[in-house]
């Protein structure tokens, strides 16, 4: 298993489900934003404000690997395991609480955004540090 060092419950509501009674894919990721919120909070050391947020997600790509039932007790783990100037690379897992099978797996790019000329703008050095010292990344 791939080594997290962030993870946050996930509560499955009827709403996520599909016909086929598995968890929606795009409910599947509402659960990875929270993951990815959570994960900024605890590592930047702040509340996310959503009138003033200054990071963006420009890339998302998911495998579903098995389906996440209604039942199922599951979490989502967090990672960046890459840092850019601009940006950096995040990895998640949905994973079932209780054997460890990993139902969804994510990999997305989240940008640094300036919200008054609608750009991007590089990390900020408390950013990078904050991140570097999370997760033990040692080099851009």
């Amino acid at each position: 298993m791939e080594s997290y060092k962030f993870t946050v419950p996930v509560q499955i509501r009827m709403s996520d489900l599909d016909p086929f009674v598995h968890v929606n894919n795009g409910a599947q990721c509402h659960y990875f934003d929270l993951g990815r919120s959570a994960y900024l909070e605890k590592v930047l050391q702040n509340p996310v404000d959503w009138k003033t947020v200054n990071m963006v997600l420009v890339h998302i790509s998911m495998d579903f690997k098995r389906p996440v039932l209604f039942a199922d007790e599951i979490v989502c783990d967090s990672k960046v395991y890459e840092l850019g100037v601009r940006s950096f690379k995040m990895q998640q897992q949905i994973r079932d609480m209780h054997t460890g099978e990993i139902k969804t797996v994510c990999r997305s790019a989240v940008c640094r955004f300036d919200r008054q000329t609608l750009a991007s703008m590089p990390l900020s050095d408390e950013q990078v540090r904050l991140i570097r010292e999370f997760e033990g990344i040692e080099t851009l």
